[in-house]
């Protein structure tokens, strides 16, 4: 029998790559079907969704709406904030009202960090550049502040930076639901029937992670960018949770919330119903 080649893009970071390492590590197996891992930063890959390149491919919640036409969402493999989320840090400032007039340093105009920032600010300039530059650009003086995502959520404080906001909590206290931010996307011109293996495939995959956590979270963290373990499981542990295993009606809500707000505000496309797979 033909096997089947299907390209899997995701980020290389903790997270994704404990989802993934089932199957990266052949641990985890789909018959007939052999899987092209492709690590790329969440900004390029919400470019190449935008194309239709890749069959699955992980991409920032915001990105969905442009790529409805050519992507299902898969019910696994998704990134919930659960009281945190994407951070707007500092050097010099404290708080929102000392940046009016300033410019903020965002991670790429898909990612969904940036779309919660002209949701919930105003006055307040932004440029975009790659994420893993941000810190440094803010600490340089650069940018007055930065919008960070991934793992600098969690090391912040230590660099010396001020927590001026938390869109995760932001979104609990107004919302009480988890704030959506990565999405793990199938290509539908595959038809339900693989679209529907590949995402309980996947399933399977981050499954065999939490059983399997002392293989699991050293591979992970070959991709923390010099966090240490402790760091990098509580990291892991943030974005692949039960939600990440199946958003449910839970996480579809607060996907279905998030198109809302962004179409309301003349940010992003009209979203019809969201079907999951």
């Amino acid at each position: 029998m033909t096997e089947r080649i299907i390209r899997v893009g995701h980020s290389p970071d903790p997270d994704d790559a404990f989802m993934f390492y089932g199957l990266s590590s052949g641990k985890v197996k789909l018959d007939g079907i052999v899987i092209e891992h492709l690590l790329e930063d969440i900004q390029s890959l919400n470019q190449r969704a935008l194309k239709g390149e890749l069959e699955v491919t992980a991409i920032s919640a915001h990105a969905f709406p442009y790529v409805a036409d050519k992507y299902w969402i898969m019910a696994t493999g998704a990134s919930m904030g659960e009281g945190y989320g994407p951070v707007i840090i500092s050097k010099q400032f404290s708080s929102l009202k000392e940046l009016a007039g300033k410019t903020v340093a965002t991670p790429g105009p898909m990612t969904t960090a940036t779309l919660l920032f002209h949701l919930f600010t105003e006055g307040i300039m932004n440029v975009d550049v790659p994420f893993d530059q941000i810190m440094e650009r803010v600490e340089s003086g650069e940018f007055a502040a930065g919008l960070i995502i991934h793992e600098g959520q969690i090391t912040y404080a230590n660099q010396g930076f001020n927590k001026i906001i938390d869109f995760g909590e932001l979104w609990q206290r107004e919302y009480s639901l988890p704030l959506p931010l990565g999405l793990d996307v199938v290509r539908k011109d595959l038809g339900e029937e693989l679209a529907r293996r590949l995402s309980r495939g996947l399933k399977e995959s981050i499954h065999y992670g939490y059983t399997h956590q002392s293989e699991a979270i050293p591979y992970a963290l070959k991709y923390g960018r010099g966090i240490n373990e402790e760091l990098g499981e509580r990291f892991v542990k943030m974005y692949v949770s039960e939600l990440t295993v199946d958003m449910g009606e839970t996480g579809k809500k607060a996907l279905e919330l998030l198109f809302q707000l962004g179409f309301e505000r003349r940010l992003i496309p009209r979203m019809s119903k969201i079907t999951l797979y």
